[in-house]
């Protein structure tokens, strides 16, 4: 059976203080990999993993102040602490950079930000 996290559960913060009005998070991690192959062989006999990258996505009601006052060569942590009743895992984004804020306002709705940022890593850690 899956594990559900609920988004009204659910928190996230910057550099430890709570992000209010967050209505999406999304990640990828990336890990280049490379088939090693014998000489004469089509069969492949390896994998080498080359360099990793992490991008991530936040999407708030309206705007963060803390996220707003994020400038690009200041580095911060994300985590996200994903929840549904006993269930729990804990997202944590380290060594991130602000990559890109965007905001947009439809006429009949409110307003949402969008900041995408890169980490150096993302650790997983289930409670």
């Amino acid at each position: 059976m899956p594990t559900i996290f609920a988004a009204n559960e659910s928190s996230v913060l910057l550099n430890g203080e709570a992000v209010e009005g967050v209505t999406s998070v999304e990640y990828r991690h990336h890990q280049d990999r490379r088939n090693l192959y014998a000489l004469g062989s089509a069969e492949r006999i390896g994998m080498a993993s080359g360099p990793q990258f992490v991008e991530a996505r936040l999407q708030v009601v309206s705007a963060s102040t803390a996220f707003n006052a994020l400038t690009g060569d200041e580095s911060f942590q994300v985590t996200a602490t994903l929840k549904q009743g006993a269930s729990q895992m804990t997202v944590t984004f380290d060594e991130c950079f602000l990559q890109e804020k965007s905001f947009a306002m439809g006429a009949n709705g409110h307003g949402e930000a969008v900041y995408r940022f890169t980490a150096v890593r993302v650790r997983e850690e289930a409670a």
